[in-house]
């Protein structure tokens, strides 16, 4: 029996995305909390909380992208023409925020405002449009005759852009509670005060899409609801909201719990997710198999990610590592 090297390529790539959205969630985050924080010092420990890792944060996406270029070519082509407008925003969106982060360290006090707007603006964008493309993927891209067979402009639906501000909820909530965890003082405090209003937007952005989106879409519906399967995945969503309740609870006096908790939310929705659309990578009916590129492609670039994936996340553990602790008023990023 061969080695399915499809699958492995498929469970590979979910993992990358899965760890980018952790990752580089709280640093958009933070991007997005930017207005809530008016102190100057305030806001130099907010970016100096992410400084050593926000660019590593994105090897993740790139390792997601270029997995899905390697071994699912099908999927590659039809998704980004798909997606062609919102994946240029997006990345439009990382880019001032890259540079947003870099040049406000050495802008003047006149000017260093224009730079906030910037990076929060970045962020925002960012975050919307990674949540628009979820938005459009989950509900699904026609293929005719193994192209694209959409409009420029499918992705913009009332589904997709709720999927947007759902997002910007999320990341939003993986920035206060990283915060939480990163600070103290007043700016901690402040995270806690947002953090529990953010927690409940969530739970009820989770609860409208949980319900949208079986009644859109019956072969989702059929998933969770058929029997038996509706019994083995119900404690699914029981479990989401009791993580939940841990998470308002924490919020008041812990330091790493809400920042935990909010991980585990956000991957049991991940999990979800997956479950809805597995094993399709074009919703809804091409699989993964039907997608993919040969074996023998699948394998070869196969050894090259079992070889450079360690050292990723090697590299990103070390970094972490070596920056854990709290970020002090002096640890201006510069």
């Amino acid at each position: 029996m061969g080695v399915d090297t499809a699958l492995i390529w498929a469970v590979i790539i979910l993992i990358g995305v899965m760890l980018y959205v952790i990752a580089d969630g709280f640093d958009l985050g933070v991007g997005i909390l930017f207005p809530m924080v008016p102190s100057e010092t305030d806001r130099v420990r907010m970016m100096a909380s992410v400084a050593p890792v926000w660019d590593g944060n994105e090897t993740w996406l790139v390792l997601g992208g270029a997995g899905l270029m390697a071994a699912f070519p099908l999927a590659y082509s039809v998704v980004l023409s798909a997606l062609y407008i919102p994946i240029v925003l997006m990345l439009l969106g990382l880019i001032l925020r890259g540079v947003a982060f870099e040049a406000r360290a050495k802008s003047r006090d006149r000017s260093r405002h224009l730079w906030d707007k910037a990076f929060f603006g970045g962020s925002l964008t960012a975050t919307l449009f990674q949540g628009v493309i979820l938005g459009t993927y989950i509900g699904g891209i026609p293929v005719e005759d193994k192209a694209f067979a959409g409009g420029a402009w499918d992705w913009f639906n009332p589904f997709a852009l709720f999927c947007g501000v759902a997002l910007i909820a999320t990341y939003a909530l993986l920035g206060s509670s990283w915060l939480i965890l990163k600070t103290d003082g007043a700016l901690q405090q402040r995270m806690r005060e947002l953090t529990r209003p953010l927690t409940w937007v969530l739970m009820c952005f989770i609860l409208v899409i949980s319900v949208w989106t079986p009644l859109e879409h019956p072969e989702i519906a059929a998933r969770w609801f058929s029997l038996p399967n509706f019994f083995w995945l119900a404690p699914l969503p029981l479990l989401t909201a009791t993580c939940c309740i841990f998470l308002l609870r924490s919020i008041r006096h812990g330091e790493a719990t809400p920042f935990v908790m909010t991980l585990i939310v956000i991957a049991l929705g991940y999990l979800g997710l997956g479950i809805s659309l597995w094993p399709n990578v074009i919703p809804p009916d091409i699989d993964i198999w039907e997608a993919s590129s040969p074996p023998s492609s699948q394998g070869f670039a196969l050894v090259g990610a079992l070889l450079i994936i360690p050292i990723i996340l090697a590299y990103t553990a070390w970094s972490y590592y070596v920056f854990r602790g709290k970020v002090q008023a002096d640890d201006g990023y510069h």
